[in-house]
Protein backbone atom coordinates (compact mmCIF):
# COMPACT_ATOMS: atom_id res chain seq x y z
CA UNK A 1 0.00 0.00 0.00
CA UNK A 2 2.71 2.45 0.90
CA UNK A 3 5.35 3.21 -1.67
CA UNK A 4 8.93 2.86 -0.41
CA UNK A 5 10.87 6.02 0.30
CA UNK A 6 13.17 7.20 -2.47
CA UNK A 7 16.88 6.67 -1.87
CA UNK A 8 18.71 9.55 -0.15
CA UNK A 9 20.69 11.91 -2.35
CA UNK A 10 24.37 11.09 -2.73
CA UNK A 11 26.70 12.87 -0.31
CA UNK A 12 28.57 15.88 -1.67
CA UNK A 13 31.95 15.18 -3.21
CA UNK A 14 34.65 15.07 -0.56
CA UNK A 15 37.61 17.31 -1.10
CA UNK A 16 35.53 20.10 -2.59
CA UNK A 17 34.44 21.56 0.75
CA UNK A 18 36.49 24.70 1.26
CA UNK A 19 34.25 26.35 3.85
CA UNK A 20 36.94 26.54 6.52
CA UNK A 21 39.65 27.59 4.06
CA UNK A 22 37.62 30.52 2.73
CA UNK A 23 36.55 31.54 6.23
CA UNK A 24 40.05 31.55 7.70
CA UNK A 25 41.51 33.36 4.67
CA UNK A 26 38.75 35.94 4.91
CA UNK A 27 39.31 36.53 8.61
CA UNK A 28 43.09 36.84 8.27
CA UNK A 29 42.99 39.11 5.23
CA UNK A 30 40.08 41.12 6.62
CA UNK A 31 41.96 41.79 9.84
CA UNK A 32 45.42 42.42 8.46
CA UNK A 33 45.31 44.12 5.10
CA UNK A 34 42.53 43.77 2.56
CA UNK A 35 38.96 44.36 3.68
CA UNK A 36 37.57 43.68 0.24
CA UNK A 37 39.26 40.28 0.03
CA UNK A 38 37.95 39.49 3.51
CA UNK A 39 34.42 40.20 2.31
CA UNK A 40 34.86 38.13 -0.87
CA UNK A 41 36.33 35.13 0.97
CA UNK A 42 33.62 35.44 3.63
CA UNK A 43 30.95 35.27 0.94
CA UNK A 44 32.64 32.21 -0.57
CA UNK A 45 32.71 30.58 2.87
CA UNK A 46 29.01 31.22 3.46
CA UNK A 47 28.16 29.89 -0.01
CA UNK A 48 30.09 26.66 0.60
CA UNK A 49 28.67 26.32 4.11
CA UNK A 50 25.12 26.41 2.75
CA UNK A 51 26.05 23.99 -0.02
CA UNK A 52 27.62 21.42 2.33
CA UNK A 53 25.38 21.93 5.36
CA UNK A 54 28.02 23.43 7.64
CA UNK A 55 28.02 26.42 9.95
CA UNK A 56 28.53 29.78 8.17
CA UNK A 57 29.97 31.54 11.25
CA UNK A 58 33.50 31.87 9.80
CA UNK A 59 32.08 33.54 6.72
CA UNK A 60 30.08 36.02 8.75
CA UNK A 61 33.14 36.84 10.85
CA UNK A 62 35.25 37.34 7.73
CA UNK A 63 32.68 39.74 6.29
CA UNK A 64 32.43 41.63 9.58
CA UNK A 65 36.20 42.01 9.89
CA UNK A 66 36.46 43.07 6.25
CA UNK A 67 33.83 45.76 6.74
CA UNK A 68 35.52 46.94 9.94
CA UNK A 69 38.82 47.13 8.06
CA UNK A 70 37.26 49.19 5.26
CA UNK A 71 35.57 51.57 7.70
CA UNK A 72 38.75 51.95 9.75
CA UNK A 73 40.79 52.62 6.62
CA UNK A 74 38.29 55.25 5.46
CA UNK A 75 38.39 56.98 8.85
CA UNK A 76 42.19 56.86 8.89
CA UNK A 77 42.41 58.41 5.42
CA UNK A 78 39.75 61.03 6.18
CA UNK A 79 41.59 62.14 9.31
CA UNK A 80 44.43 63.40 7.12
CA UNK A 81 47.13 61.56 8.99
CA UNK A 82 50.13 60.41 7.08
CA UNK A 83 50.86 56.71 6.97
CA UNK A 84 54.38 57.41 8.21
CA UNK A 85 53.35 59.25 11.39
CA UNK A 86 56.31 57.96 13.36
CA UNK A 87 58.92 60.12 11.56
Amino acid sequence: MNAPYPPPPPPPAAGRDRTTLWGVLGIVLGLICCGILGIVFGWLSIRDAKRFGKSPVLGYLAIAFGVINLIGSAIWRASGRDLYWYR
